[in-house]
């Protein structure tokens, strides 16, 4: 049996063409599942009894297990989730005046070793299923009240979503799709460190959300030490992926900028930076380090934040100081689940 939240409606369809059931019953299944939060199959009425016993053979739902719960005292939510084979996760719900945002993971841990990153301590133990990558979203609804229900999701917690890419583009189809989770993609950002030949890959998929590029350095040799990847995709070979990527009108890219003192934040980064986005349709968004313990990074002093900030303002960029969430509540990607298992 396969757990039926992050089967895909192609993939149900297939089903359904086998059995001899009419194709239009997968989008009555998926209004129960998803419109209406059904999760069993003897309760979808509109379904014959034959065609219900072949799906209660064939399919279990089974949702992420809320292993703990930690409220910040700036609103946010840090949900550890437990999966089926004892693996744990973590997804953010972020509140604010006008989007409630839901941080979600695709891995458990990563390959990637950002030394920077309390993710990549733990390395790659496995890949996450599309059901479990959705999973974190209806999990955290299930938990929320009616007024707090997610708004926006950003693929950008543990793991890198491009290095599980076939479960994740299901993910993201289930969550665009009008039978599905009926999320607009411009409510949607997937982040990467860069995977140039995955990048090009998802422009074939006509899933317009939008892509947040995790950037952090304006040098190869910087980058090379803080982000392994940049070894096999340099900086110049992923902006070029970049300009030559279908975006649709009016949207932009949002450039990543982790600010590590005295390693990526001088005024030479930021004219490099103006001069590597140049002709990029781009936000930047500059993030001060959450320290994490124990760790040789520091974020910098908030002089030198502004001044970085104030430059690429100056050269016509739309730059955001973007504030660290959670920082009570182990909010850095990786901590829960690194405390959870050591």
């Amino acid at each position: 049996m396969e757990n039926f939240l992050g089967t895909t409606e192609k993939t149900l369809k297939q089903y359904f063409v086998e059995w001899g059931v009419a194709p239009y019953r997968v989008h009555q299944v998926f209004t129960w599942v998803y419109h209406k939060e059904v999760r069993d199959f003897d309760l979808m009425t509109n379904l014959s009894k034959p065609l219900r016993q072949k799906l209660q053979a064939t399919f279990y739902f089974s949702l992420p297990g809320l292993q703990e719960k930690f409220s910040s005292s700036d609103g946010s939510v840090k949900y550890l989730f437990s999966l089926e084979d004892g693996s744990t996760i973590e997804s953010v719900w972020m509140p604010s005046d006008d989007r409630k945002t839901l941080c979600i993971s695709t891995q458990v841990g990563c390959r990637l070793a950002c030394s920077f990153c309390m993710t990549a301590t733990l390395g790659l133990k496995r890949n996450l299923t599309a059901g479990e990558i959705i999973g974190q979203i209806l999990k955290v609804n299930e938990d929320l009240g009616e007024n707090d229900r997610i708004t926006n999701v950003v693929v950008m917690g543990m793991g890198e979503p491009l290095d599980n890419y076939q479960p994740l583009v299901d993910a993201l189809r289930l969550m665009v799709s009008p039978e599905g989770m009926r999320i607009s993609n411009r409510k949607i950002t997937l982040s990467t460190s860069g995977l140039v030949d995955k990048i090009k890959d998802f422009q074939e998929e006509n899933i317009h959300v939008n892509l947040a590029i995790s950037l952090n350095a304006t040098l190869d040799e910087v980058r090379d030490q803080i982000m392994p990847i940049n070894k096999k995709y340099p900086i110049h070979v992923l902006l070029d992926a970049l300009r030559n990527y279908p975006l649709k009108p009016n949207r932009k890219f949002t450039f990543e900028y982790v600010m590590l003192a005295g390693i990526n934040d001088t005024d030479d980064d930021a004219k490099r930076l103006g001069r590597l986005l140049k002709g990029i349709p781009s936000k930047i968004n500059l993030i001060p380090f959450n320290r994490i313990e124990p760790g040789d990074y520091h974020p910098p002093s908030e002089s030198r934040l502004l001044s970085f900030q104030n430059y690429l303002i100056s050269r016509n960029y739309s730059v955001f100081i973007r504030k660290n969430r959670g920082t009570d509540i182990l909010g850095a990607c990786g901590q829960l689940a690194a405390q959870s298992s050591s």
